[in-house]
């Protein structure tokens, strides 16, 4: 039922490299689809745009973290590593595009990851190199793309030598000297999100320090025992306490949520507390930061500080429909906690929608401040409506109210831009494979006709600055998750046959698939897995 990282789900593997797949444990897979069909014709849009970014990085800024696509330039922003290519690594080998997989193989080979006085972002390297690396290793089962992963995962670890075990913001790959951030404290999703990446490190190297320094933070978690079952958005370094009273889904929590039930998974379910922990934090969502706008009654999720809503959606939280459907579909949940989950998944995913065929360009905007007058929370509103005994068989939220183009939306922009981010395709594409309505993929459709539309450029696609302007000028940047995330779950919700299965792949943060693996006996010895199953 469980694979190991030696049985992938990929396309079959270009002449070229073939051989090579061959040699290993490897067995190709069918074909992706009839060719043809509509939905294979859509998926090879998506590929043909894959490709026409990742040449225009090529051309313009290899070498270099990511491409300008507007001016045609280059920028390092994330540690000078390439990071586009190492991001974008397992979307090439997924979508069959194996010769652009291999030809960066030397690359990778020879790249230095102790350049000197240098820091590195944490939380950014472990989700997009560390997991690009990792996945790459696990779809192909190249051995130098595991050997760099434990490069780099040896060259980031004295970030967790602090008196807490919380991970520093910043850490110099080449000494070993740790830096603080913008902030003197950590953010829940940097400490709480590195736990898959290095549990599978740990299990494919026999590295214990893997494993133990990022289930100590687990650990810190789990004593803390929060109210409302949320935890604080920021902790202390000295002590591993929490410093201060906001609760999010936002920018500082985000992941750390999601990798409470991933990590769960990924380790074949053999780790209950990550699952006691996270169905708690997610009957506390939905508890208490699920809110209903007062005119078309739009479920949407925001942040509380001292209890007290600031009615802000973020884009970044729209991963959370995905994340409750998933949570959902794979754990055993009781009947009316599983139902009201997957109701709270749909009309969150709904409202995402709504924020992006609302706009002019039909993509959404990155923030909103949702009408606070007459909003109410949606578990008030949900209980009411059971207690009338359920009319209309709709709950409230999930009624889809058509969009509007010009006149109240129940919200205003209050950050404009659209930044080519996935989290709102990441839910279509999971809710579609745990509900198989194809309505999400329809819907996944029309953003990737608009992402055409208004972001492409000459070199590749740009982020835009007003969503509700289509003449407004575009953002000189393209994001690595741009390759590595937003398109690729556009590939996977277009493509017929279910290329990375949930049962068997957990994506983390940065859309890496990594295997669902079995701790050894000796592992569970060593870790205390055993006793806990």
């Amino acid at each position: 039922m469980l694979p190991t990282h030696h049985q992938p789900r990929s396309p079959t593997p270009s002449a070229m490299s073939k051989a090579r797949y061959l040699l290993g444990r490897h067995i190709p897979p069918k074909p992706v689809s009839p060719p043809g069909t509509l939905w294979s014709q859509r998926a090879t849009e998506v590929r043909d745009a894959f490709l026409h970014a990742y040449d225009g990085y090529k051309k313009h800024a290899a070498g270099h973290d990511e491409l300008l696509p507007v001016s045609g330039g280059k920028v390092n922003n994330f540690n000078g590593w390439s990071v586009s290519i190492v991001d974008g690594l397992d979307t090439m080998w997924i979508m069959g595009l194996q010769d652009e997989f291999y030809d960066a193989i030397p690359m990778l080979a020879n790249l230095s990851f102790t350049t000197q006085n240098t820091f590195v972002p944490f939380f950014e390297t472990v989700i997009r190199y560390l997991g690009g690396l990792l996945s790459g290793y696990a779809l192909s089962g190249e051995p130098i793309l595991l050997a760099r992963a434990d490069d780099l995962g040896k060259a980031l670890l004295p970030a967790l030598n602090t008196p807490s075990g919380l991970p520093m913001f910043a850490v110099n790959t080449a000494t070993g000297e740790t830096r603080a951030g913008w902030s003197q404290s950590v953010l829940w999703a940097e400490a709480m999100s590195c736990q898959m990446e290095f549990k599978y490190l740990a299990h494919l190297t026999g590295r214990a320090e893997y494993y133990e320094k990022v289930e100590h933070i687990m650990d810190i978690m789990d004593r803390t025992k929060p109210s409302n079952d949320l935890f604080p958005t920021m902790w202390n370094m000295q002590n591993g306490r929490p410093n201060n009273n906001q609760q999010s889904v936002g920018a500082f929590a985000d992941s750390a949520y999601e990798y409470l039930l991933k990590q769960y998974l990924l380790t074949a379910q053999s780790e209950p507390k990550a699952r006691e922990m996270y169905i708690k934090a997610a009957s506390g969502i939905i508890d208490n930061l699920l809110f209903l706008s007062p005119n078309r009654k739009l479920l949407y999720v925001t942040d509380i500080q001292n209890g007290r809503p600031s009615h802000v959606l973020e884009h970044l939280s729209c991963f959370l429909p995905g994340l409750l459907a998933l949570g959902a579909h794979t754990l055993d949940l009781p009947a009316a906690e599983s139902e009201r989950h997957r109701w709270a998944a749909s009309g969150l995913a709904y409202t995402c929608w709504i924020s992006y065929a609302d706009q002019a360009t039909g993509l959404g905007p990155d923030e909103m401040m949702m009408d606070s007058g007459g909003a109410m929370k949606w578990m008030d509103a949900l209980n009411v409506w059971d207690g009338e005994g359920r009319p209309g068989d709709v709950p409230p939220g999930l009624h889809e109210p058509p969009p509007v183009k010009s006149g109240s939306r129940d919200y205003r922009a209050r950050k404009t831009s659209y930044l080519l981010r996935p989290e709102t395709v990441e839910s279509f594409y999971v809710l579609w494979r745990t509900t198989g309505d194809e309505i999400w993929r329809e819907r996944g459709w029309e953003v990737f006709q608009s992402i055409e539309k208004h972001t492409r450029t000459k070199y590749g696609y740009a982020s835009l600055s007003n969503v509700d302007d289509a003449s407004a000028p575009k953002k000189d940047e393209m994001p690595s998750y741009f390759l590595a995330e937003t398109l690729k779950y556009l590939y996977l919700l277009f493509t017929d046959e279910e290329l990375v299965p949930l049962r068997n792949w957990v994506f983390n943060t940065e859309a890496h698939p990594l295997p669902i693996f079995q701790w050894t006996k000796w592992e569970q010895a060593k870790y205390g897995i055993a006793k806990n199953t």
